[in-house]
């Protein structure tokens, strides 16, 4: 569509799972096109993921909860739309696809808005959707598709991401205090996830702790929040073993940098499972409601684990059966994976 991009916007806000998928479209634009400019759009929870992203010249900070008020959104709107609309854009790509980012969208300015293919919220109304070759494939292909529709040729599908030294650096002394040291092998269990049915029983988390110190590696538990930090508990009290616990004490950089030293990273569909497979890691996804063409570890689907029920990928936050989904995906199903992969 364009002979030379200069400065493209990409609106992709929220969940950090999310947001990584994205990530190759700003690689695909400057793969393509070295010189342009590239601003992405991102809110508070995402921002240091972006931080690390070298294909990134600019960002700007969306505080959605400021605008949740009428003085919020007095005081911030402003402010936002003058830093917004400092350029135009040869292109605008509402990777997110709702009102919010239609919104956007909307007064930035540009002749060219795309959308992702699959638009809500009435935002297909603003960016043109982008119905390409992967409209039902991996969601990660769908977002190159807005990019494809721009010029770009995808060539490799990367993912950028730049782990600062001093992060990494801070990360090998927080590894080292909890009492792992340098050169153990280790594997990360992701233990939680923002959906209930996204997360795999603590005891079953527990017994693959057991089994892989019974082969000499060291299971690493990671998560933020109080909720992890509760089913962390768990999983050490049933546990022969405690494993080193990580929860709540890293940043996302140290924590990339955690992930990038495993030998292997396990947990459901939640933003650190997907970071650690776009790190390169060898991932184990265990999914239930959501399904793995779609959303499964990119670049290696084969590790993904659905759930056997008729049910599954039925995409709703909380079963309406008050099942536990992944129960159903017992421990020996990711030890066998587990020894099909090594």
């Amino acid at each position: 569509m364009n002979d030379d991009l200069q400065n493209v916007l990409i609106v992709k806000l929220s969940a950090m799972g999310d947001v990584i998928h994205a990530l190759p479209v700003s690689y695909a634009i400057k793969e393509t096109f070295p010189e342009a400019k590239v601003t992405w759009v991102v809110e508070p929870p995402s921002l240091d993921l972006l931080k690390m992203n070298p294909c990134i010249d600019k960002i700007l900070l969306f505080k959605k909860k400021d605008f949740r008020s009428l003085k919020g959104f007095m005081r911030e709107f402003f402010p936002f739309k003058h830093e917004l609309q400092e350029q135009s854009y040869d292109a605008v790509l509402d990777l997110q696809g709702l009102f919010k980012s239609a919104a956007i969208a909307f007064f930035a300015k540009s002749n060219i808005k795309l959308g992702i293919c699959n638009m809500r919220e009435l935002s297909d109304k603003i960016s043109k959707p982008v119905v390409g070759e992967n409209s039902e494939g991996h969601i990660v292909e769908r977002y190159l598709d807005t990019a494809r529709a721009v010029g770009c040729v995808v060539g490799n599908v990367r993912f950028p991401i730049q782990v600062p030294v001093a992060d990494s650096e801070k990360a090998r002394a927080i590894m080292d205090q909890a009492g792992l040291r340098e050169g153990n092998p280790f594997v990360v269990f992701v233990v939680g996830a923002n959906w209930p049915n996204k997360r795999w029983p603590t005891e079953n988390f527990a017994a693959l702790g057991d089994w892989f110190y019974e082969l000499a590696v060291v299971p690493v538990l990671v998560g933020s929040g109080d909720l992890d930090e509760q089913r962390a508990q768990e999983i050490e009290a049933k546990m022969s073993i405690p494993p080193i616990n990580l929860i709540n004490r890293t940043n996302i950089a140290q924590l990339a940098h955690v992930l990038r030293s495993s030998r292997l990273v396990i947990g459901g569909d939640t933003g650190p499972v997907h970071l650690g497979s776009a790190l390169g890691v060898r991932t184990i996804m265990l999914m239930g409601p959501t399904n793995a063409s779609r959303n499964g570890p990119f670049g290696q689907i084969e590790h993904a684990i659905e759930v056997e029920r008729p049910c599954k990928g039925c995409w709703k936050r909380a079963c309406p059966k008050n099942e536990i989904c992944l129960e159903k995906i017992p421990v020996s199903f990711v030890e066998n994976k587990i020894a099909s992969m090594s």
